[in-house]
């Protein structure tokens, strides 16, 4: 009878520490990018400056696209989702970013921290299924321009953003609802500027096998079959583009897609060094240098090649400064 009861009060002990290790971190510490208060102060400047740029020219870009009649094409329309996602992609990351180098409280509360691993891991899938779409959409423009308006006509234009934003919704809501299930009883310091998947994990005191396995799957899923219709479509495209005989035909051709080449070179490579390798082979402290180039970096970067090297997006922007000065000029 008493050893009965000692293995039961032994047992209402143990679930009382696992439930108690559970709900110990209540929030978590941000390691950031550094500990030198004069740097933060300068990285402050600098992020800040990043984030009104990105902003401001992906709202350009997305205001000209719309009022220009000219782009309203389905390369066009999958640009303004980019655009929307490049906005929602840094606003997840960056204002918490300024608040931690300019008040120097790196504290994040325990569901703000999976709110954030939600978004960013939502933004992240929806960007790279987007890049894709985009690299198929430049393969039917040149390999197929007669049947082209029939392959990305307006319900197939709908039908892969609908996708590419729900597909991106149903991932991240994957990995935040494994990540509540973990119990983060170590220490709470995470060794980056925002709440990721890799360091979370590392933090964990739970088995982590499952997570890893749906990060895996992600990895094929995202990575894999996004590269895979990326590589396929620039194949079939630059074999298109080398059968041209005129160098100006040849020329052309590439400036239709090369500013997407540029873009997709810069993210995927960041993106499949973060994420698509070994969970052994994770250096944390470089991965939070390098997720800088696809979370703050690139929303800066894809409005200004898409600006800069596009003829038609430059002419688009002369019209509408145009029409504003002949506005502001006074009536006689």
């Amino acid at each position: 009878m008493t050893k009965l009861l000692l293995e039961h009060l032994l047992d209402i002990g143990i679930r009382y520490i696992e439930i108690k290790n559970q709900s110990a971190t209540m929030e978590f510490t941000l390691a950031g990018l550094t500990s030198s208060a004069k740097v933060q102060t300068l990285l402050f400047g600098i992020f800040t400056l990043i984030y009104a740029t990105a902003l401001a020219a992906n709202f350009l870009l997305v205001f000209t696209i719309c009022t220009c009649r000219k782009l309203h094409t389905p390369m066009y329309f999958l640009l303004t989702n980019l655009s929307l996602v490049n906005v929602f992609s840094i606003s997840v990351t960056t204002p918490k970013l300024l608040q931690t180098l300019w008040t120097h409280r790196n504290t994040i509360s325990f569901y703000g921290c999976i709110t954030q691993v939600y978004l960013f891991i939502w933004c992240l899938g929806t960007e790279l299924f987007l890049l894709s779409f985009m690299a198929f959409d430049r393969y039917a423009a040149i390999c197929h321009p007669l049947q082209y308006t029939f392959i990305m006509r307006k319900e197939v234009c709908v039908g892969i953003a609908s996708g590419v934003w729900v597909t991106g919704i149903i991932d991240g809501a994957v990995h935040a609802g494994l990540m509540l299930k973990l119990s983060f009883c170590n220490s709470n310091i995470v060794n980056h500027f925002f709440c990721d998947v890799p360091p979370l994990l590392q933090l964990s005191c739970s088995d982590t096998t499952l997570n890893e396995m749906m990060a895996f799957v992600a990895d094929v899923i995202f990575g894999i079959c996004s590269c895979g219709l990326t590589l396929t479509s620039y194949f079939f495209i630059l074999r298109a583009i080398f059968r041209i005989r005129s160098t100006e035909g040849k020329k052309k051709a590439f400036s239709t897609c090369s500013s997407h080449l540029i873009i997709i070179s810069f993210y995927f490579s960041s993106v499949i060094y973060t994420y698509i390798r070994p969970s052994s082979n994770y250096s944390l402290e470089k991965d939070k240098f390098v997720s800088l180039l696809y979370s703050v970096v690139t929303p800066v970067v894809n409005p200004l090649i898409y600006s800069l090297r596009n003829k038609e997006v430059k002419e688009a922007l002369k019209t509408i400064i145009g029409r504003g000065k002949l506005l502001r000029r006074p009536q006689v």
